[in-house]
C-alpha cells in the first residue's frame, strides 16, 4: 500500500513549523488506511488461502459420508443450523458471495439470476441433516434424485429452499477440503431450460457454490452426501414469527 502523497506533503509542513493539527491528520490518514486493510482481508473467507490457514489451525478434514441406516429424520442429530431471509433478494446475497470471494460456478450464477430464484421474506433460522443415500437404505452404487428424494420425503426430510445453497455457502468457512454437499432442493432452470441444484463445495482452490444436473433420473453416487431440511413443527406461541418479523433486512 502506497502512502498517500498528503501524507508526505503534510509530513513535511510538520517539520518545518512544528504543526500540531497536521500530525494528528497524519496519524487520521494513517489509521483509516489501516482499518480499510483490515476490513478488506476480514471479508475474504472463501479465498484459499483462508481457507487453508482454518484448516491447518482447527485440523479439519471431509468426514466420510453416513453409513448407518435410519428409519425416520428422528433418528439423526441435526448437522448444521443456518439462517435464511438474511437478504432482500438475491442480487444482494450473491453480492455478499462475492465480498466474501466466494467463488461461483456459471450454473450457479446462472440460477441465482432466475425470476424463480427467491429468499425468504423474513429470517428465519433452519436446521439441516447430511444424509448420504446408503444411510437411507438404497443399496445400488448410484440411485437417481427421484428416487432419492421420494425416499428422503418418506422418512421425514424436507427439500430445502433454493437459498440454503448459498446461505450455506456463507455460513460454513470451516468446510474441509474435498468436502461436496449436494443441496436436496427442487431443481431451478438455467435460461436455456436445463433444470439445475446446487452444491456447497471446497475443492481445495477456495469455498465454492456450483451448479449440476438437476433432471430427475439424473443419477449421484451413493456414498455422497445431501443436506435436506428438517421437518418443522408450528410453536404453539406465534410471538417469536412476529418476532422475527420486525427484525430488518439488509
Amino acid at each position: 500500500m502506497s502512502i498517500p502523497k498528503s501524507i508526505t506533503r503534510c509530513t513535511a509542513v510538520n517539520r518545518r513549523n512544528r504543526s500540531t493539527a497536521c500530525h494528528y491528520l497524519v496519524v487520521l490518514i494513517l489509521s483509516v488506511c489501516i482499518l480499510q486493510l483490515a476490513s478488506s482481508t476480514a471479508q475474504t473467507q472463501c479465498a484459499a488461502r483462508d481457507v487453508l490457514e482454518r484448516q491447518l489451525k482447527f485440523k479439519t478434514r471431509a468426514s466420510e459420508a453416513p453409513q448407518r441406516l435410519i428409519q425416520s429424520e428422528r433418528d439423526i442429530a441435526t448437522w448444521k443450523s443456518i439462517t435464511i431471509g438474511t437478504f432482500a433478494d438475491s442480487l444482494k446475497l450473491r453480492n455478499a458471495m462475492d465480498s466474501m470471494r466466494c467463488s461461483v460456478g456459471s450454473q450457479a450464477g446462472e440460477i441465482l439470476a432466475r425470476p424463480s430464484f427467491i429468499t425468504a421474506s423474513q429470517k428465519t433460522d433452519m436446521e439441516l441433516a447430511l444424509v448420504s443415500p446408503t444411510q437411507l437404505g438404497f443399496t445400488s452404487d448410484r440411485v437417481t434424485l427421484a428416487d432419492l428424494y421420494s425416499r428422503a420425503r418418506k422418512l421425514g426430510f424436507e427439500l430445502a429452499p433454493a437459498e440454503v445453497g448459498p446461505q450455506l455457502r456463507i455460513q460454513y468457512f470451516d468446510q474441509p477440503v474435498g468436502e461436496f454437499l449436494i443441496i436436496g432442493m427442487e431443481a431451478i432452470m438455467t435460461w436455456s431450460g436445463d433444470p439445475i441444484i446446487l452444491n456447497v463445495a471446497n475443492g481445495g482452490a477456495g469455498l465454492i457454490l456450483i451448479g449440476q444436473d438437476g433432471r430427475a433420473e439424473a443419477e449421484i453416487p451413493a456414498t455422497s452426501r445431501i443436506v435436506f431440511a428438517r421437518s418443522r413443527k408450528l410453536a404453539p406461541n406465534t410471538n417469536l414469527i412476529d418476532q422475527a418479523a420486525a427484525v430488518p433486512r439488509e
